[in-house]
């Protein structure tokens, strides 16, 4: 499964170190460059002494790549060449000295904190990570004769676990896939996320239909709702379910988009039955139905959340998904997620929620 970072741009990883990431290697080289060329450049000719204000630099720029013992070098290295002969730097005022000694020690102790900073990051970040493990876990290629390729990057900015979910399991009714969307995003979310997963693995496993994993989910929604104090908790779904023959798939629609087939080069909007959200309860409306779509070999099945769908380019106007899934046809069902994503970042569509992409690649089971 790609990660839930997804395939970031140049840009994104540069920015990263503002985060907590390393940073990128210009600024690590930056302060050892400079100490280098002003050290080179005064002691060539005494006309560059005037450059001699950048050894002040050395230090804070140290702290934003180093720790405390690399930042204190290179500030005694800048003590150093302000009072060598050679540099032509060699009668510095006391101020002079004090101030960059002051920089020095001020930096030492910023690196100090900054160290002790990152490395409780590294620890929340790797606490992060196994919570999306055990939420969101990787897919195989393969769940039993259908192969599985997902996509998920959440909307809220430095958070690995956002408001969509998806999993595929297999049991005793077959291959069953689930993607939703769970009312808001980013950390409020997750304990809906990680309800609604544990209620569809259970429902996988126990429920003769998808009409009956739909209303345990729902279920599952209403008692969450009924312990939060003017909880009103919905999510949107699309549940999956494979013939053990592959010739078909079943689905049930709960307010979530449907998917999209591709078949020959073409890819277009699968009929469904639309059912209102899980956990909406709407008097009067009926429960979702179930639908079968027939497939042949060779197709895919692509399923995507809001994230995609909404996506806006400059003029206002919805990415057409089925229109470019058509023209993406021939990348392999593996790579077509993060073909979509590079094609939404190439086209300049704005998105604005968690971004989640799922295709299944249906398989006959061998003569």
């Amino acid at each position: 499964m790609e990660s839930v970072r997804g395939r970031s741009s140049r840009g994104d990883r540069d920015r990263g170190w503002l985060r907590g990431a390393p940073p990128p290697w210009w600024i690590r080289v930056l302060p050892v460059l400079l100490l280098a060329a002003v050290g080179s450049a005064t002691a060539v000719t005494p006309h560059a002494r005037d450059l001699g204000f950048l050894l002040g630099a050395i230090p804070p720029l140290a702290v934003l790549s180093y720790g405390p013992l690399l930042t204190a070098l290179l500030g005694v290295g800048a003590i150093v060449v302000l009072n060598i002969p050679a540099t032509h730097l060699n009668l510095p005022g006391n101020t002079d000295v004090l101030t960059i000694a002051f920089v020095a020690a001020l930096s030492v102790f910023v690196s100090f904190v900054r160290s002790h900073r990152d490395a409780q990051l590294d620890t929340e970040r790797a606490i992060g990570e196994a919570v999306q493990r055990a939420v969101l876990p990787p897919l195989p290629d393969r769940v039993g004769p259908v192969g599985c390729a997902a996509f998920y990057r959440a909307a809220q900015d430095g958070t690995l676990v956002g408001g969509d979910f998806f999993d595929v399991r297999t049991g005793p009714c077959g291959v069953r896939a689930v993607m939703g969307d769970v009312q808001g995003h980013g950390l409020a979310a997750v304990a809906t996320v990680v309800s609604l997963l544990g209620a569809f693995r259970e429902a996988a496993l126990d429920q003769p239909d998808l009409e009956s994993v739909a209303a345990r989910l729902d279920r599952r929604l209403a008692v969450d709702s009924a312990d939060v104090r003017h909880g009103e908790l919905f999510a949107t779904a699309l549940l999956l379910e494979f013939a053990a023959d592959t010739a078909a798939v079943r689905l049930v629609a709960c307010g979530h988009p449907p998917p999209v087939l591709l078949r020959e080069g073409q890819g277009r909007e699968v009929t469904v039955a639309p059912g209102p959200p899980l956990g909406i309860g709407l008097l009067g409306v009926d429960p979702p139905k179930e639908v079968t779509v027939a497939l042949g070999t060779g197709d895919r099945l692509f399923v995507a959340s809001d994230g995609v769908w909404e996506a806006r380019d400059a003029t206002g106007a919805f990415y057409p998904l089925p229109e470019r899934l058509a023209a993406l046809a021939g990348t392999p069902p593996a790579e077509l997620p993060g073909a979509v994503w590079a094609d939404l970042a190439r086209r300049r569509y704005a998105i604005r929620d968690d971004v989640t992409m799922l295709v299944l690649t249906p398989e006959p089971p061998a003569a």
